[in-house]
């Protein structure tokens, strides 16, 4: 069962639309077999100095179903100040149906008029509130970069979370409804091609991080064999506690039953087996590092069984004698549960979702009197959202994408001398990309609506003073 899709009433609403709606495709046309349909064009990522496109390219099939098609694509940009014609700034080296386009080299502050084509033919937002309506970058044609804070780039830092390792349907809200994902027979199961994909783009000198802050949710159910094969991968692209520190999500929390009879029993809850201590260490406890400077916490919210989050006296404790011992420090959070009213009632699951009323309203006071916080990360909802504190803090606090499924990334945080940037990222593996694009039509086709967040959710500017960090 997903842990965080459209709640039943939902599900049911959208039961009428289903007819209308783009569902998964189960085959794939050659190329020249129609008329070529480019849909789906998302501005997902602008920075100081690029910019990401990414779209799809149909055809009917026999039943005048669209499926994917190989084409080539294109993408054409030019000032929007500009009296030239837009000229070509990207073509593809292959044909395919999944299209990702970085265009790099662009100025900051400037706004740029575009267009993505596939085989000719001009890309084109899907029906979507996020990327449909007027005004949108897609629906417009233009976007403008960021303006970086001012000062040298000092830290860059990967934001990620919901891998969902050992899950094999993707997008199931209640038993078998709504109809679920499954990775296409003779390719790898889709959470590890989605997290490779993570791990392979944090690698390219385009993206750069530093470390990597997994949120949450890095298995399924947390079977040992899971947990693991997380484990192997990271381990294999870097050093546990230099280039990755992780906590678990609710899916991570300790569960019952045989397949859990090896891990460690739960002091005053034998019952349930905690296969995770095994792996990545006791749960319910305050992950605390230093980098140049820069203080990361990472709190253990999962509760013993259940989805919403928990925080246990001691971790609050600690994390309290932290803040107050060194409040102006420059720190990040993160943790699985979003914390804000806000999140409680804006996501489909409803306010039991998240962190604990009382824990989340003393985490926020508490920030109040430490202005060194500056941001916290949270998964579990699986998109990328950022909302607003309740109390009178100068906290970002922000819900990033999932990797398993559509979008299908992760965020990166730059910090300047000057104050930071947060972007979110598609993963451009062949395989991500195609995976990435069929679960598009989890729950009726209403995911993109509720996960891929506004142009300003994924790509921001804060200034604040960092010229203390190394």
């Amino acid at each position: 069962m997903s842990c965080c899709g459209p709640s039943r009433r939902t599900v049911l609403g959208a039961l009428g639309l289903a007819a209308l709606l783009p569902l998964g495709f189960t085959g794939r046309a050659a190329a020249g077999s129609g008329p070529v349909l480019a849909g789906d064009l998302e501005v997902v990522t602008v920075t100081g100095a690029s910019a990401v496109l990414t779209w799809t390219s149909r055809t009917p099939d026999a039943a005048g179903r669209p499926v994917p098609v190989d084409t080539d694509g294109e993408v054409f940009l030019g000032p929007a100040d500009g009296s030239h014609p837009l000229r070509r700034v990207w073509g593809s080296t292959e044909a395919t149906p999944f299209h990702y386009a970085q265009i790099d080299g662009l100025e900051p502050g400037r706004a740029y008029c575009f267009e993505a084509r596939s085989a000719g033919i001009r890309a084109t937002p899907a029906v979507s509130a996020t990327t449909g309506l007027p005004g949108t970058p897609e629906t417009a044609g233009t976007f403008t970069t960021l303006v970086p804070p001012p000062g040298r780039l000092l830290r860059t830092i990967a934001l990620a979370n919901d891998i969902h390792y050992g899950e094999t349907v993707s997008g199931l809200v209640a038993g078998d409804l709504p109809p679920g994902l499954r990775q296409e027979p003779g390719l790898p199961p889709y959470p590890a091609v989605m997290f490779d994909a993570v791990l392979d783009d944090l690698r390219r000198s385009d993206r750069g991080a530093e470390i990597l802050l997994l949120a949450g949710d890095l298995t399924a159910e947390a079977a040992p064999e899971d947990l693991r094969a997380v484990r192997a991968r990271l381990d294999r692209w870097g050093e546990p506690g230099r280039d990755y520190l992780t906590v678990p999500g609710n899916h991570d929390r300790p569960h019952t039953g045989d397949e859990y009879e090896t891990c460690p029993a739960v002091v005053g809850a034998a019952d349930h087996r905690d296969c995770w201590s095994e792996v990545f260490g006791p749960r319910q406890q305050l992950i605390e590092h230093e980098l140049g400077g820069l203080r990361i916490l990472g709190l253990d919210t999962s509760a013993l069984d259940g989805a919403g989050g928990v925080l246990d006296p001691g971790q609050l404790d600690r994390v309290t004698e932290l803040l107050r011992g060194e409040p102006d420090r420059p720190t990040v959070v993160f943790g699985h549960h979003p914390v804000t009213v806000e999140a409680g009632l804006t996501n489909t699951a409803g306010p039991g979702f998240v962190l604990d009323r009382a824990t989340a309203l003393r985490l926020q006071q508490l920030y109040e009197g430490a202005p060194g916080v500056f941001l916290q990360h949270s998964g579990h909802t699986h998109r990328t959202r950022r909302t607003r504190p309740d109390t009178a803090c100068a906290v970002e606090f922000l819900e990033v994408g999932a990797i398993k499924e559509y979008p299908g990334g992760y965020s990166l945080l730059r910090i300047y001398e000057g104050g930071y940037t947060v972007n979110f990222y598609k993963t451009r593996t062949p395989d991500a990309r195609r995976w990435s694009t069929l679960t598009r039509s989890e729950y009726f086709g209403l995911l993109p609506d509720y996960t891929l967040g506004t142009f300003a959710d994924r790509n921001h500017v804060v200034l604040r003073d960092f010229s203390g960090l190394t």
